[in-house]
């Protein structure tokens, strides 16, 4: 993994062994990055993706168990067609690179979110990405593609609903019970959130999961998220502590 000085004297800085073991980014801003530099909002996209394979990387150079990233919400269907036509296409492209990469340093992919809109090539390209990393046993790299915090908790309530045995009038649903039937179902909960282009909110994301998270927000834009961002972000989230509704033990 090559760095620059100042990565690497940040990456001394971080201990290792304290990485945190799930983090959760919400790529954002790649439009205003395009149109700061005149550029069409497409433009700001196919940046993004080459900062997904740099990060990508990097966190699973760290050690980092899990990385999931918010690619496509479901209120994303409402951006213009040609946007959402463009956007359908970053996964496919994404895959079809960076596949062998991701089987060779044995990184499981997952997709969390509804398939059923997706258009036939993504899909394709998403189920031959689940087959060749399903044995795999590094980090996992979920993508959240046509995904609403919202619609998954309502889809985990009717699963839920389903499971339950006949005749059954009283049924204790546990915490762990109902996140069996989440789309992270056996996924740690995210210890760092991460918010690029300074907005100041979750969006319908992973609302059940980032209940005791640890929020990092940032005003940059994700095509210039890079390394150096990433330690900085690790580095305050173990300056933090975190008690979990406990008094402080400092």
């Amino acid at each position: 993994m090559q760095l620059n000085p100042e990565e690497k004297e940040t990456l001394q800085k971080i201990d290792r062994r304290l990485v945190p073991a799930h983090v959760a980014i919400i790529m954002d801003g790649n439009g205003r990055w395009a149109r700061a530099k005149g550029l069409p909002r497409s433009a700001g996209h196919r940046q993004g993706v080459e900062t997904v394979r740099e990060i990508v990387r990097f966190c699973s150079y760290l050690g980092i168990k899990a990385l999931t990233l918010f690619a496509f919400s479901t209120e994303n269907w409402h951006r213009p067609a040609e946007e959402v036509n463009f956007l359908m296409s970053l996964p496919e492209q994404y895959l079809q690179t960076e596949l062998p990469e991701l089987v060779k340093n044995n990184v499981m992919v997952k997709l969390l979110g509804d398939p059923q809109r997706l258009p036939e090539q993504v899909t394709r390209a998403i189920d031959e990405g689940l087959a060749a990393t399903a044995k795999n046993s590094g980090m996992t790299l979920s993508f959240a593609l046509n995904y609403g915090a919202r619609m998954e908790i309502l889809r985990a309530v009717e699963a839920l609903i389903r499971d339950l045995p006949e005749n059954k009038d009283e049924v204790a649903v546990s915490e762990e019970l109902f996140a069996a039937h989440l789309y992270t179902a056996g996924l740690p909960d995210p210890d760092l959130l991460i918010r690029t282009g300074g907005e100041y909110r979750i969006s319908n994301f992973l609302l059940w999961q980032l209940a005791y998270s640890e929020l990092w927000f940032t005003p940059v834009y994700w095509p210039d998220f890079s390394k150096q961002h990433l330690l900085e972000a690790i580095t305050e989230f173990q300056q933090r502590e975190r008690r979990y509704g406990r008094a402080s033990g400092k």
